[in-house]
């Protein structure tokens, strides 16, 4: 894992377990077959630093969503 990479997707997303979970979730995305955002720098570059340049490069955002459950209905409706 490059350094250089990490320091790049941490100006793209500062805080660092979305960046975490960014990576990750991307990561496997990449290892079950979907192909990269960016093109690899050789055969044999780590899918962690291919996630990460994509972040980086800007190819890749995640995005806050807040979750609204459902209100309560009452029993006694009018």
């Amino acid at each position: 894992m490059n350094t250089e990479l990490i320091e790049k997707a941490k100006l793209k997303i500062p805080m660092v377990p979305m960046l975490i979970n960014a990576v990750s979730r991307r990561v496997r995305q990449l290892n079950a077959g979907m192909r990269p955002y960016v093109k690899p720098i050789d055969a044999n570059e780590p899918n962690v630093d291919i996630a990460l340049r994509e972040i980086g490069e800007g190819k890749l955002t995640v995005e806050i969503g807040f979750f609204n459950p459902p209100r309560a209905q009452s029993a006694n409706r009018a």
